[in-house]
């Protein structure tokens, strides 16, 4: 049993279970009737994505310093008590049944998900 960091609107894994939305908004001209039928998510979840201020720093991330200083300001919003037990409860249920969460960026190293894939280790969540 596993966590899978996804990009949303990809392919499924075979055995990937609940997708998880961890993203600020629905995708644009989606009925929310075809959210999992086109592989977006089965829940939305925007509680693990980042304020949308913090998101707009992440994106107009151009060097190492800026996005640094992103990741550190994201960390500080998921360490915040609901977020903080929600990643535990993530982390406990990943020893037990097999999920995803994911966003919409192409490109995971320039994304909240990498550093939600660390939160995750960090609370012992066993990832694929």
């Amino acid at each position: 049993m596993v966590v899978r960091i996804v990009r949303l609107g990809t392919e499924r894994a075979a055995d990937e279970g609940t997708r998880i939305g961890t993203v600020r908004r629905p995708p644009r001209g989606v009925p929310k009737t075809e959210f999992a039928s086109r592989n977006w998510y089965d829940v939305w979840y925007p509680n693990l994505a980042p304020s949308a201020d913090v998101m707009k720093q992440g994106q107009e991330a151009t060097t190492p310093a800026q996005w640094a200083a992103f990741v550190k300001k994201y960390r500080a919003e998921m360490a915040m008590p609901e977020a903080s037990r929600t990643l535990e409860v993530l982390a406990a249920l990943s020893q037990h049944s097999n999920f995803s969460v994911g966003c919409y960026c192409e490109d995971e190293a320039h994304c909240h998900r990498a550093t939600l894939r660390a939160l995750l280790a960090e609370k012992g969540a066993k990832l694929a």
